[in-house]
């Protein structure tokens, strides 16, 4: 596989990632500099609207294995059916999410064991992702269509119009800056709802103009027959994968907030891990070009070059990545300081960069063989492995460790540096000693021609 063509689908993911990184660093600053119960708060909503988003990006497995392996194939039409029906159902489930959580919107605030310091501050952020659910759903899983299709500029571009509007927003209407008025937590939560908006608009006018939605966005009956059992193959254990997962992250905020420094733990762990998302942009664009990549190579039939691209990708991340994190060790105190006035929480948050920078090597080409699985449909690996790696190890270990060992949140951080680790060693043996290649939409589609037969 040419660099040149690994360069081309990378870089601008890279860009995406930078503009969703910025939106989710700016929310957070602003949110720091009006208080650490917004902050907290903040942090909290996100968590919620990511596990909410787990259907979302199960879905979004599913296509971008049929629609890279489809685009592979040189099958452009069955494509274009894999995308319209995948949109299609995205919007729905978000709407039914979104109705069912503000139902129970206190219960599940509850339940993570939220400060009753934080409940009306959450709630009210909590309500305003929500509402905009369907929209962020439309973003998110548009751009994976795009990036199987191999189309990375559109997204790009609504990528930079939403990080723009959301930015403008939380400094401008959050903060009172440029002579606006100040709304505080309004003025954030409602500048996020705002950009995703514009983003779900651009996203539907990029894909209709880029060939891949249709005038009839729902392909036939007939073809379904055929092609969603694929799609929800895939997505099945790629949404149980991130459900559980996900699920696992909001057991071990509550297990954060539980501890006697619980407000500030939380700030701390919220503001650390959007700054360690920085080093995970080019990681996420490696990974969603190893799913690209992998699945063209399996719909054109080409096994062996499907497994090459996957360890060329892995290797380059790895190094690439580990390089940036040394590069970034020394200046953790500083972005402590940059996202908190606090000095509780800049505590916090240079404890969880400690482990969580130390692991990276780990972290980043775990995620390039993560993306391998998906664009090979073989979704049921990293669900057996990453649950695992967090009911068995995650938190067990950070429970009995911030209790019994540490007394703090250090136990959690060291028990995220520990699962990590173990981890990406079982996706290794699983990348070299099973045939992942087998759960394509090739084999798939001979499969059910042999049912046909018989």
């Amino acid at each position: 596989m040419p660099f040149g063509t690994i360069w081309g689908l990378v870089w601008p993911q890279m860009m995406m990632l930078l503009c969703s990184i910025v939106v989710n660093l700016t929310d957070i600053w602003a949110a720091g500099r009006i208080s650490s119960d917004v902050q907290a708060a903040v942090g909290l909503s996100f968590q919620i609207q990511v596990l909410l988003m787990v259907f979302g990006w199960a879905l979004g497995a599913g296509g971008m294995a049929a629609v890279s392996q489809s685009m592979g194939a040189g099958h452009v039409m069955r494509a274009r059916n894999y995308v319209g029906l995948v949109i299609s159902s995205c919007v729905v489930v978000a709407v039914l999410l979104a109705l069912l959580t503000g139902a129970f919107r206190g219960s599940v605030l509850a339940l993570l064991q939220t400060p009753d310091s934080l409940m009306p501050v959450t709630e009210y952020m909590v309500g305003v992702m929500l509402v905009g659910l369907p929209c962020f759903y439309v973003m998110q899983v548009g751009g994976t269509l795009f990036r199987a299709a191999r189309q990375v500029i559109a997204p790009l571009i609504v990528a930079v119009a939403a990080c723009l509007l959301n930015v403008f927003g939380d400094l401008c209407f959050g903060l009172g800056w440029l002579g606006f008025p100040a709304f505080g937590m309004a003025g954030v939560a409602w500048s996020t709802f705002g950009a995703n908006a514009l983003a779900a608009a651009l996203t539907l006018f990029f894909l209709k103009r880029g060939g891949l939605i249709v005038r009839h966005a729902l392909p036939p009956l007939r073809w379904l027959k055929i092609g969603a059992p694929y799609l929800f193959r895939v997505a099945i254990p790629a949404c149980g994968n991130s459900l559980l997962w996900h699920l696992g992250y909001l057991v071990m905020y509550g297990i954060t907030a539980s501890l006697p420094e619980g407000v500030d733990a939380l700030a701390g762990l919220t503001a650390g891990n959007r700054i360690e998302s920085l080093l995970y942009m080019p990681a996420n664009a490696f990974m969603v070009t190893a799913s690209i990549l992998v699945g063209n190579a399996l719909g054109a039939g080409d096994k062996a070059s499907a497994k090459r691209i996957g360890l060329v990708l892995f290797v380059i991340s790895g190094v690439s990545m580990s390089s940036v994190a040394a590069c970034m060790w020394p200046f953790i105190p500083d972005l402590a300081d940059f996202f908190s006035s606090e000095s509780a929480v800049r505590t916090q948050i240079v404890n969880y960069l400690f482990y969580n920078v130390l692991v990276v090597p780990f972290t980043v080409s775990g995620m390039v063989l993560h993306g391998v699985m998906n664009g090979a449909g073989a979704t049921v690996y990293p669900l057996v492995v990453n649950t695992a790696s967090i009911w068995l190890i995650r938190l067990p270990f950070g429970w009995g460790l911030s209790r019994l060992v540490f007394h703090d949140a250090c136990g959690v951080y060291m028990a995220m540096f520990l699962s990590m680790a173990i981890q990406t060693s079982a996706m290794v043996w699983v990348f070299f000693r099973k045939d992942w290649a087998r759960f394509s939409l090739n084999a798939h589609l001979s499969q059910s021609k042999h049912k046909e037969k018989a």
